[in-house]
């Protein structure tokens, strides 16, 4: 078992649950969140992803999270942001994860999976557009300097504006804004 699992996972891949529980005893697996397990020669990975990953299979990161992994902030989170769908059960975490909720009917605009490297599991992220809309969105709760400082980067390595405009307009309140933006810093 290199991959991250859960608990009730054990019998698939050939060891009892009190096995498992023996097996982290011994050392020979870690505890990465309460029912999620890894061995511990597998490949470091980020717990916060992981965690998010095996607890909603929809979990999707965003926000500053997704701007730090795209480089497009100075700002270093102090917690993973992840969307799930609203009205969907945010999940009790032990990790430093932040659970937002978005709207269902918008949920799956500019959203891909990638790897979480180390772990062989997927988590969802945003596109740097639906990003950048969704922080402009949001500018009342994550300050109207994130947005901007991300815009003025994405602008400067070459992002085209009528994509970015495309996809705010999709997303309630974050068109206008963005424009106006734009306009300033072009």
């Amino acid at each position: 078992m290199t991959d991250a699992a859960r608990a009730s996972q054990a019998e698939s891949l050939g060891v009892s649950r009190a096995g498992l529980y023996r097996a982290v005893r011994d050392g020979r697996f870690d505890r990465i969140a309460r029912g999620i397990y890894r061995a511990t020669d597998a490949d470091p990975a980020e717990w916060e992803w992981v965690e998010a990953a095996a607890r909603r299979p929809d979990a999707t990161v965003c926000l500053t999270s997704a701007l730090a992994y795209y480089d497009l902030t100075d700002v270093i989170p102090a917690l993973l942001d992840v969307a799930v769908p609203r009205g969907s059960r945010r999940p009790a975490t032990d990790s430093a994860i932040t659970w937002h909720l978005f709207d269902r009917a918008t949920f799956g605009l500019d959203r891909d999976e990638i790897e979480i490297p180390g772990s062989g599991l997927r988590i969802g992220l945003y596109s740097e557009e639906r990003t950048i809309a969704d922080v402009f969105r949001l500018r009342g709760s994550l300050g109207y300097e994130l947005g901007r400082d991300a815009l003025r980067e994405w602008l400067r390595r070459g992002g085209k504006p009528a994509r970015l405009l495309a996809v705010a307009s999709r997303l309630p309140r974050s068109r206008g804004p963005l424009q106006h933006a734009l306009e300033a810093l072009t």
